[in-house]
C-alpha cells in the first residue's frame, strides 16, 4: 500500500504479529462470513476474505464497485482486477492495514504500473479517487521509479565488480547487498523516493560488501582498491594482556574503494563519504553490524526486511532480484535511451544513454562545478559593494546566513532523515556559494545600469537576502532532484516530495510574492544554469502566480488595497493597452523590491485627465517624470506606482490566458469566437474581483468562466467535460477542482464554488454577454515563446530537426545574413531598399505570430543574387529540386561565407562615403 512516514509504523508488538499471520491488522479483522455479505457477490467475499481484509473494507469496497461498475468495462479489465483497485482505494482511503500492495498484484496477476494505471481508470465520473488515494498514488509511483532506476544501475554495476563464471555466488552476494541497501533506505530514510541520497547510501553498501568479499571473485579494478591498512590493533597493558580477549578489529570505511566506487558511477566522493560516517555506519550499528568483518546472515537481512516491508504496505523491493513480473516492467516496454547508448553521426562517437541516475550525477557535477570558484564568503568585490553601502550591511548579512544555516540543516533532517544534518549542511553550503555569487553578477549589473555603487537601501533589507538565498538553495535542490516536479499518473497530474517547492519558503519565512521578485533577475545573473533549472524556477513562478501569492497573508493583498485606496479612479493593474505588448521590460530584483519607493511621482498633464479606464505607464525605475507649470490643485499627483505588482499582473494575464488558450483548444474548437469572450470575463475577475483568488487557485476562476460564458451563449459544454479535459493539461492536480474554498474552512468541488460563489459574485457582468450590447472585450496578451529565452539562445527553424537560427553578436551584421524560414526569399548582397523591412523582419523573426511574412513586400525589382531556401520536405532550392546531402551543405556555408565579405566590403564602403559627406 502506500508508503508510509518512519513515525506512523506499527509498534514492534504488532510488527512480530504481522509477521506471523501474515495482515497487520488480522485481530481486529473477524474472518469474513458469507452469512453476514449475502448481498454480495460469492466470488468477492471470497477475494476479500483472502486478503484478510474487515468488514467495513469489505462494505466499502462493494458499494465502490457498484458505483464504477456501470463506468468501467468489465470484459476488458477484468472483474477480478477491478476489484483489487477497489480493495485497494477503500484501503488508502480508510488507512486500514489489510494487505500489501504486493499481495494484491499477486492475487490479481497484475504488474505494478498497469494496476495503478486501472484504478486511476476508475475515477471517470471524478468523483471516485479522493485526493487522498491521488496522492497515494503518485507516492507509490514515484518510489517505484526510483527503486527502478536504482535497481538497474545496481545490477549494471554488479557485472563490473564481479567475474565471469561465478553466477551462483555472485547473485547471493548481490542478493544479500540488495537486501541490506532496502533495509538502509527504509530505516535511515524518511523520503524512500529521495535518488541522491539512496544511490548514495547504494554506493555504501556495495562498499559494505566488495571488502568482505573474497578477492577471487572481484575484477582487478575493485580487488586493488581494497585498502591493505587494517585498523590499529587496541592497546592492552603486559600486565592484562594474557586475561583479554581476542576481538575483531572494527571495520572502516575503505577511502580507496569508496573513491573507486564514486568515480565509476560518477558520484562526489566527499558526499558518499559523508553519508556512510553520518547515517550508513548508524544504521550498521542498529543491526549489530558495525563490528562483523564477516558478511550478513541472509536469513536475518531477510527476516528484518520483511518486518519494514509488512509496516510500509507497499512494494516487495527483493522481487527485482527475482525478475518477478508483478514489479518489473516488461521488457518492451524498457525505453531505447535505457537499453542502447546514442551515436554520435558526425563523430561516431558512442554517447551513454542518459538514465535518471546519470542525469542526476551530470546536473550535480555541473553545478558543483560552476562553484569551484566561488566561496562561502563574501568575495573581494562583494566586500567592496557591501563598504560602499552608508550603512556596511556585513554582519548582518554573516549573522542572517548563520541563523538561516542551523534553520535550514534542521528543517532539511526532519524531512529526510534524523542523521542527515551534516547532509543539509552540504546543500546549505553550495546554496550559499550561489547566493555570494548571484548577488555580486547583480551588482555589477546594477551599477553598470545606473551608474552608481552605493546598494545601502537593497542591501539592508532582509527581504531581498531571503528570497536571494531562497532562490539558490531552491536551484541546489532542484540539482539534487529533492525539489522537482514529476509529471506522473494521469495527464499533467505531478507528484512531489517532502522538499519540493513552496518547502523552502515556510523554511525561511518568505512571502512567495517577495519570492517572485528574485527569479527573473537570479535566470539572468546566472547564465550557467541549465535549462532543466531555468524550466524549474519558472514553474516555481507559476506556482506562485497560480495559488501561493493568492494564500491569506500575502502581501500582495495588502498592496492591492494600497492601489485602490490610493487611487479610485485609476486601475491599480495592468491597462488593457499594455497586453497586447511584448513581455519587456526594464525591473531588475532591484527595482521591484525597493518598489513603490524607486519610481517617484508621476503628474499627468492637464489635456489628460484621469478616467476609469486608463492608466499612466509606468516610469523608468531609475527617472521621475514630472511635469513642471501644469501641476494644479485639481490635479494631485498621483501616489507611485508600483512596478513588482504592475510586472506581476502583466506576467499573470499571460500565464492566465496561456491557460485558457490551451483548454479551449480542447473544448471550443467548433466555437473560437467564444475564446476572446471567456478572456473578457476571466481577466475582469482578476483585476476586479480579485478576492475571489483567496486561498483558491487562478485555475478554477478559468473553468468558471469557461462555464459561464458557455452557459449564457447556450453552448452545450458541462462541467464535467471541462474538468476532464483540464486533466489533460500539463501541472495539473485533481485537487483543483475536487478541494475548492466554499466559505472559511468549508471546501467543496468547482461546481459547488461555482453556483454559491462565483455565480453569485460576478451574475450581473455575465448577463451582460447575453444582452445586445455585451462588454468591450479585452485585448489578447501577447504570448511569449517564454520570458526566460534570451536573445542569444538558438532557436529550432520549424519543421527541421537540426537547423537552429541564432542572431549575430555584431548587431550590425544580423539583418543581412538571417537564414530565412520556408518560403520566405531575402535577398542577400544588394541593396535592400528601406530600412522598415529590416525591422520587419526582426520583428517576424522575433514574433511567435509568423503573420508578418504575408505583408512583407520585398519589391518587384529586386535581382536576388542567390535564393536560400530551407524547407520541411527537404526541399532546398528555389524551384523545389532535392539536395545533395552534404555536399551540397557544404556549398550553401561556402556562398553565404563569400556573401558575407561582400556585404562586410560594401558596409565599409558605405561607412567611408558617409564619413566624406
Amino acid at each position: 500500500m502506500p508508503p508510509k512516514k518512519r513515525n506512523s509504523g506499527a509498534s514492534q508488538k504488532d510488527v512480530k504479529s504481522t509477521v506471523e499471520g501474515g495482515s497487520p491488522d488480522k485481530k481486529e479483522s473477524p474472518v469474513l462470513s458469507l452469512k453476514k455479505h449475502r448481498d454480495k457477490d460469492t466470488e468477492f467475499v471470497t477475494f476479500c476474505k483472502s486478503l484478510h481484509v474487515s468488514d467495513l473494507v469489505c462494505d466499502q469496497a462493494w458499494k465502490l464497485w457498484k458505483t464504477v461498475q456501470e463506468t468501467v468495462n468489465e470484459l476488458v479489465e477484468g472483474r477480478l482486477k477491478l476489484w483489487g483497485a477497489c480493495l485497494f482505494v477503500t484501503v488508502t482511503d480508510l488507512d486500514a492495514a489489510c494487505f500489501t500492495l504486493t499481495q494484491l498484484l499477486k492475487a490479481v496477476n497484475m504488474n505494478i504500473l498497469m494496476f495503478l494505471g486501472l484504478v486511476r481508470k476508475l475515477d471517470v465520473n471524478l468523483d471516485t479517487i479522493t485526493t487522498k488515494v491521488n496522492s497515494a498514488l503518485m507516492r507509490l509511483e514515484k518510489k517505484y521509479d526510483v527503486t527502478l532506476a536504482l535497481y538497474q544501475r545496481f545490477e549494471k554495476t554488479c557485472k563490473n565488480i564481479f567475474v565471469l563464471g561465478s553466477d551462483e555466488k555472485t547473485k547471493e552476494l548481490a542478493r544479500s547487498c540488495w537486501t541490506l541497501f532496502l533495509l538502509a533506505t527504509g530505516k535511515a530514510l524518511q523520503m524512500e523516493d529521495d535518488l541522491v541520497i539512496s544511490f548514495q547510501l547504494l554506493l555504501c553498501a556495495m562498499e559494505y560488501y566488495i571488502k568482505r568479499c573474497p578477492t577471487d571473485l572481484l575484477q582487478p579494478l575493485y580487488s586493488s582498491a581494497i585498502s591493505t591498512v587494517q585498523s590499529p590493533p587496541i592497546r592492552t597493558s603486559r600486565r592484562n594482556q594474557s586475561k583479554a580477549k581476542p576481538r575483531p578489529p572494527e571495520p572502516e570505511l575503505d577511502v580507496q574503494l569508496l573513491e573507486t566506487l564514486s568515480k565509476e558511477n560518477e558520484c562526489n566522493t566527499e558526499e558518499v563519504k559523508n553519508v556512510y560516517q553520518t547515517s550508513f555506519i548508524a544504521f550498521l550499528e542498529s543491526l549489530e553490524l558495525s563490528k562483523s568483518v564477516d558478511l550478513p546472515q541472509m536469513d536475518n537481512l531477510n527476516q528484518q526486511y520483511e518486518e519494514h516491508y509488512l509496516k510500509g504496505r507497499d512494494f516487495d523491493g527483493r522481487l527485482f532480484l527475482d525478475g518477478d513480473e508483478t514489479i518489473l516492467v516488461p521488457k518492451t516496454e524498457i525505453t531505447q535511451v535505457e537499453k542502447t547508448p546514442k551515436k554520435n553521426l558526425q563523430e561516431d562517437v558512442r554517447i551513454p544513454p542518459q538514465t535518471p541516475i546519470r542525469a542526476a550525477m551530470t546536473s550535480i557535477q555541473q553545478l558543483r562545478g560552476d562553484l569551484v570558484s566561488s566561496g562561502d564568503k563574501p568575495s573581494t568585490n562583494l566586500n567592496t559593494y557591501f563598504k560602499n553601502c552608508t550603512v556596511d550591511p556585513t554582519q548582518d548579512v554573516l549573522q542572517r546566513l548563520e541563523t538561516l544555516g542551523q534553520t535550514f540543516s534542521q528543517r532539511f533532517s526532519q524531512a529526510v532523515g534524523p542523521r542527515f544534518v551534516t547532509v543539509g549542511k552540504q546543500r546549505y553550503t553550495l546554496g550559499v556559494k550561489l547566493y555570494y555569487k548571484v548577488m555580486e553578477a547583480m551588482l555589477k549589473s546594477e551599477e553598470k545600469r545606473l551608474s552608481v555603487q552605493n546598494f545601502s537601501k537593497l542591501l539592508n533589507g532582509s527581504k531581498f537576502h531571503e528570497s536571494l538565498l531562497a532562490c539558490a538553495l531552491e536551484v541546489v535542490m532542484a540539482t539534487y532532484g529533492e525539489s522537482s516536479f514529476k509529471s506522473g499518473g494521469n495527464g499533467g497530474e505531478s507528484s512531489e516530495s517532502e522538499l519540493c517547492f513552496p518547502w523552502i519558503l515556510d523554511v525561511f519565512s518568505v512571502a512567495a510574492f517577495d519570492f517572485y521578485k528574485v527569479i527573473e533577475s537570479f535566470i539572468k545573473a546566472e547564465p550557467s544554469l541549465s535549462k532543466d533549472i531555468v524550466k524549474h524556477l519558472e514553474t516555481c513562478e507559476n506556482l506562485i502566480m497560480e495559488k501561493i501569492a493568492w494564500l491569506t497573508g500575502s502581501p500582495l493583498f495588502e498592496l492591492l488595497k494600497h492601489e485602490q485606496e490610493a487611487g479610485a479612479a485609476e486601475t491599480p493593474l495592468e491597462t488593457p493597452a499594455n497586453l497586447i505588448q511584448p513581455l519587456q521590460h526594464s525591473h531588475t530584483a532591484a527595482d521591484l523590491y525597493l518598489s513603490p519607493l524607486r519610481p517617484g511621482v508621476r503628474v499627468l498633464p492637464p489635456e489628460s485627465p484621469a478616467t476609469p479606464n486608463t492608466q499612466p505607464t509606468v516610469p523608468a525605475p531609475n527617472h521621475t517624470t514630472l511635469q513642471p507649470g501644469h501641476q494644479s490643485a485639481l490635479q494631485p499627483p498621483r501616489h507611485a506606482k508600483s512596478n513588482s505588482l504592475g510586472l506581476f499582473y502583466k506576467k499573470l494575464y499571460r500565464l492566465a490566458y496561456t491557460r485558457l488558450k490551451m483548454l479551449c483548444s480542447y473544448l471550443l474548437s467548433s466555437h473560437p469566437e467564444l475564446e476572446p469572450i471567456i478572456w473578457t470575463l476571466f481577466q475582469h475577475t482578476l483585476q476586479h474581483e480579485y478576492e475571489l483568488m483567496r486561498n483558491r487557485h487562478l485555475d478554477q476562476l478559468m473553468m468558471s468562466a469557461m462555464y459561464a460564458i458557455a452557459k449564457v451563449k447556450s453552448v452545450d459544454l458541462r462541467f464535467k467535460t471541462i474538468v476532464t479535459a483540464y486533466k489533460n493539461m500539463p501541472n495539473t492536480k485533481q485537487e483543483t477542482f475536487k478541494h475548492v474554498l466554499i466559505s472559511e474552512g468549508s471546501y467543496d468541488s468547482i461546481i459547488v464554488f461555482y453556483n454559491q460563489v462565483f455565480m453569485q459574485k460576478l451574475k450581473t457582468n455575465i448577463l451582460q454577454y447575453a444582452s445586445p450590447r455585451p462588454p468591450t472585450l479585452s485585448p489578447i496578451p501577447q504570448i511569449p515563446r517564454s520570458p526566460y529565452k534570451f536573445p542569444n539562445s538558438p532557436l529550432r527553424v520549424p519543421g527541421s530537426n537540426n537547423v537552429y537560427i541564432s542572431p549575430m553578436k555584431n548587431p550590425r551584421m544580423s539583418p543581412g545574413i538571417m537564414t530565412p524560414r520556408s518560403r520566405m526569399l531575402v535577398s542577400i548582397g544588394e541593396s535592400f531598399g528601406l530600412s522598415n523591412r529590416f525591422q520587419k523582419i526582426n520583428q517576424m523573426v522575433n514574433s511567435s505570430d509568423r503573420s508578418f511574412k504575408r505583408t512583407l513586400d520585398l519589391g518587384p525589382s529586386l535581382k536576388p543574387l542567390k535564393r536560400l531556401r530551407f524547407d520541411v520536405d527537404g526541399q532546398d532550392e528555389a524551384d523545389g529540386s532535392k539536395s545533395n546531402g552534404d555536399s551540397t551543405l557544404i556549398q550553401k556555408l561556402a556562398e553565404m561565407t563569400s556573401t558575407r565579405s561582400r556585404m562586410q566590403e560594401q558596409k565599409m564602403k558605405e561607412d567611408a562615403e558617409s564619413k566624406r559627406d
